[in-house]
């Protein structure tokens, strides 16, 4: 999936940087342990070397699952390192425990968020996501996806771009 999104932008015009965060770089398999301040330094840096290769040019930090977790905290802890975000299947809390939402950073979000998320998901159902993205204050837009689960087809990525481009507007 995120090399048919990283295709889809380069195609329609966009600079891409795909990269590892520091947890997957240190440890190639298995989940983040703890590394979420180093992830979101990690996605800091190169957000500034992206800013440095292309002064002026509108940045959007992606990211699946986790990483775009770490990117929707770090903009929401600085709202100048992005211009927008794209969030494919936010974690909004963990499979079948809905009681601990992953939320408690979106009323500081003020960056344009777009929110890809299948309807089989079970990290949040699409009413629950459309309820927490209420907590934000920048525009948000949600993109279900039908019967997709926490993995979304690459067949959704071509239609990125431009849906992307319209909350940037």
């Amino acid at each position: 999936m995120l090399i048919a999104v990283a295709e889809a932008f380069r195609d329609a015009g966009w600079l891409v940087l795909r990269g590892d965060l520091p947890y997957r770089q240190q440890n190639p398999t298995g989940p983040p342990l703890r590394s979420s301040k180093l992830d979101r330094e990690g996605i800091r840096r190169a957000a500034e070397e992206l800013r440095a290769l292309a002064p002026g040019v509108p940045l959007c930090l992606a990211g699946h699952s986790y990483g775009g977790r770490q990117c929707s905290m770090l903009a929401a802890e600085d709202s100048t390192v992005a211009d927008a975000l794209l969030l494919l299947s936010y974690p909004l809390h963990p499979p079948r425990e809905p009681s601990k939402p992953r939320t408690e950073h979106f009323g500081t979000l003020h960056v344009p968020a777009l929110f890809v998320h299948g309807t089989r998901d079970p990290f949040g159902s699409i009413a629950e996501l459309e309820a927490a993205i209420q907590l934000i204050p920048a525009k948000t837009v949600l993109m279900p996806v039908q019967g997709a689960p926490h993995g979304l087809p690459p067949s959704v990525a071509p239609s990125l771009p431009e849906r992307l481009q319209a909350i940037m507007e």
